[in-house]
């Protein structure tokens, strides 16, 4: 359980780090062809594509893929006190970190009567996805649906799969969690299903088409975001876990080897990475690891995923060494365990988690972050789920005469460079008195 990948002695370039990061590749591709095909399907067949979908899936037929509101309003007379007062304090939390990430409009003044102002408009409908296979995932509404609501947008739908468990419904944790947020618009649909009837719209259950779609997933719900790529926006693909520990000897194994277990669980597919320069600690953790799986409830899950070749323990010289790998491989999840963290050299991670009592369920939770994050590398250059994910920078230009002859010639001579002369024709001909002079 959990392989060995020794760098220690080597002097890795970055081309080497990346291609020593242990992750799943035959399963992200296979996830694409699948999950195109899908999303294919539902544009062609509409319902019956999705009605075909839940059949296979979730072994689910004839039930009601919009939700009626009496099943939300059902679900939330019968949520568990305890329960509902965890997803109030996660949309307390969530509600004021995403509020903070909405920029002020700014307005800059280049000169006497040139303006430019910087807005945000939030786009007009959402569609969020919440998994519902493995797991369940009421967190998971919660943090999809608040940012979108503190963001301004008008529409917000959700979908998630139907439950043989429960007569086809959607889960009533998920139900109640939405119907507390005041959504109204949901969808018993699962997996890429969900993004490509996102996408294109299903006119036969009222669902119309969204302008971004965003949401955890397994392998193939991140693929379909893909494959509606350029379509719609979308946020991150946020698909099968990970989470990569930087520990050194002075961490506790224990606590590294629950945190392991603690993702792994999520999925077959999930990551778990450890990464130190302790050979003890890595043999205490994987010590551990191998003891604790066997007492979880989802071990048999977790210990699929561990024994992957997406998981291992990651042998390097130094912290220098690690903070490079940890960089390259660009986790979902990174925490740090260690004597003397430097969180601001860790630039490639979806969330970071510093020190011992900062483990990652709590950001799954009630950190007040967000827990749909990057995975599979993204986090090289994609954020997670926040407001932004659903605003879009809008430029406003006011300037006026004399500031726009302030900068005519300017234009004119690029224009000109440019063989574009139009351009600058467009200018010269506001202005009578540089006409009347040609």
């Amino acid at each position: 359980m959990l392989r060995t990948i020794d760098l220690r002695g080597r002097d890795l370039t970055t081309a080497q780090l990346l291609s020593a990061v242990p992750r799943a590749q035959a399963a992200r591709a296979e996830a694409l062809q699948a999950a195109s095909d899908i999303v294919a399907d539902v544009r062609e067949r509409g319902e019956a594509s999705l009605r075909d979908q839940a059949a296979r899936f979730d072994r689910v037929t004839d039930h009601d893929i919009r939700v009626p509101a009496a099943h939300l309003d059902e679900a939330l007379e019968h949520l568990d006190p305890t329960v509902r007062r965890a997803l109030e304090e996660a949309i307390r939390r969530v509600r004021i970190a995403s509020a903070a990430q909405v920029p002020p409009p700014t307005t800059t003044d280049l000169g006497p009567g040139a303006r430019v102002e910087q807005r945000w408009q939030p786009v007009r409908r959402a569609g969020v996805y919440v998994p519902g296979g493995k797991a369940v995932y009421p967190s998971s509404v919660v943090m999809n649906v608040v940012p979108a609501q503190v963001a301004g947008v008008g529409e917000v739908a959700l979908a998630s799969p139907p439950q043989a468990e429960f007569g086809g419904r959607v889960h009533p944790d998920i139900l109640a969690a939405a119907r507390l947020l005041g959504v109204t618009e949901v969808y018993a649909i699962g997996g890429a299903g969900a993004v490509g009837a996102y996408a294109y719209g299903v006119e036969s259950i009222g669902l119309d088409p969204v302008d971004v779609v965003t949401g955890p997933g397994n392998n193939f719900v991140a693929a379909a975001k893909r494959a509606v790529g350029g379509l719609v926006g979308t946020d991150s693909e946020a698909g099968a876990t990970e989470i990569l520990i930087v520990a050194d000897e002075s961490a506790d194994a224990a606590l590294v080897a629950v945190d392991l277990i603690s993702q792994a669980e999520h999925d077959e597919q999930a990551s778990a990475v450890l990464v130190t320069w302790s050979p003890e600690l890595a043999e205490s953790v994987r010590a551990q690891v191998a003891e604790r799986v066997e007492r979880t409830r989802n071990g048999a899950r977790a210990r699929v995923a561990l024994n992957g070749p997406q998981s291992a323990v990651v042998l390097v010289d130094d912290l220098a060494v690690a903070t490079a790998f940890s960089n390259a491989y660009a986790p979902e999840h990174l925490e740090l365990h260690l004597r003397a963290p430097r969180p601001e050299d860790f630039v490639n991670a979806g969330a970071v988690f510093v020190g011992e009592n900062s483990p990652v369920s709590l950001g799954d939770y009630l950190a007040g972050s967000n827990h749909v994050l990057p995975t599979g590398g993204q986090a090289r250059y994609a954020a997670g789920l926040s407001a932004s994910t659903f605003l879009r920078p809008q430029q406003v230009i006011a300037y006026d005469r004399e500031a726009l002859r302030a900068v005519h010639d300017g234009i004119v001579a690029l224009a000109v460079a440019e063989e574009l002369p139009a351009h600058g024709e467009a200018v010269t001909a506001r202005f009578a008195d540089v006409r009347a002079g040609e």
